[in-house]
């Protein structure tokens, strides 16, 4: 199937491509290749292509404006290209652009570093399907009326691939805190014990994780899946040590793909749990940690678990 590479700029919509239009998407990769595979994933998921072409014609700025999404492929990424970046965040989150970012496992730290306004979806190293449920999980965001009436060929299809945007968004649900205030504690116990629990030693929570790992030795990794927790125990263990965890060595952390990892990353991001912290001595590297709430949640959970005599796996 053939593609032009000649912008039309058909936004239906304002000026800036924004307002009351169907939804336009911009593709930037340098492999034609994937921006013909784009192409095909972004008509399918009822997106209006309004430009595509390579890096350069983004990141070199030019006063055109950005479409309503944006994907990305940046696989290299050098000095220029993060500072082009780091501008693309920043005019992205003016205008409230989503922006999806594929990249490479060398090159998502710093991807990561410089995109800390926009709130963009990472890709690592992405294959068809990850690249559709992130579509997918833009494509929520958007009024109906402003996404075109999608065939039954491509609902199926969709429906395939964006199964795990459910899965995610059920844990969202069951992670995020409740809505519903609980009254706070008469006087008496305004301090209960447990509160005062601290995290325990980091030996014994690289122990867990160590004995976790183990697992898959004799059984398959994906029986055992759990990215939420083996990231939470990982960071508990660094706070405990007083290091900063990478978002690639976090991915590493959590026993899943990188691309599955991220997008957990930002589950726990949006419940609370995780924080984005960036470097004091540069700006150009960020980290992730455990909120203050988090730590305390899990100081409670081994407390409680010490108390019960029980196993923290």
């Amino acid at each position: 199937m053939q593609h032009s590479e000649i912008a039309d700029f058909s936004y239906g919509a304002s000026q800036d491509g924004r307002g009351g239009g169907t939804v336009s998407l911009a593709i930037f990769a340098d492999r034609a290749h994937v921006r013909a595979t784009m192409r095909e994933d972004a008509a399918g998921a009822g997106l209006e292509v309004a430009q595509a072409g390579p890096l350069d014609d983004l990141l070199q700025p030019d006063g055109r404006p950005l479409a309503d999404v944006v994907l990305l492929d940046c696989p290299i990424v050098d000095a220029a290209t993060m500072a082009a970046l780091a501008r693309l965040d920043l005019r992205a989150s003016q205008r409230g652009t989503r922006l999806i970012v594929s990249t490479s496992e060398e090159g998502l730290d710093d991807v990561f570093a410089c995109m800390d306004m926009s709130a963009p979806l990472l890709l690592v190293d992405p294959n068809r399907a990850d690249r559709v449920i992130a579509l997918g999980q833009v494509l929520g965001g958007f009024p109906a009326g402003r996404l075109r009436e999608l065939s039954e060929t491509d609902r199926l299809m969709l429906l395939r691939l964006t199964e795990q945007v459910g899965q995610i968004a059920g844990h969202i649900d069951r992670l995020a805190p409740s809505e519903t205030k609980p009254s706070p504690p008469p006087p008496a116990r305004a301090i209960p014990l447990a509160a005062a629990a601290t995290l325990p030693e980091a030996r014994l929570i690289r122990r867990i994780i160590r004995q976790r790992q183990l697992r898959s030795r004799f059984f398959e990794d994906d029986l055992f899946a759990d990215p939420a927790w083996d990231m939470l125990l990982d960071l508990a263990a660094a706070r405990v040590e007083g290091k900063q965890v990478s978002v690639t060595s976090l991915c590493i952390a959590s026993g899943v793909p990188p691309t599955t990892a991220l997008r957990w990353i930002g589950v726990l991001v949006r419940a609370d749990l995780f924080q984005r912290v960036s470097d004091e001595t540069d700006r150009r590297r960020a980290f992730i940690e455990l909120t203050d709430d988090a730590a305390a949640r899990l100081a409670r959970y081994f407390n409680e678990i010490a108390t019960l005599g029980v196993s923290a796996l």
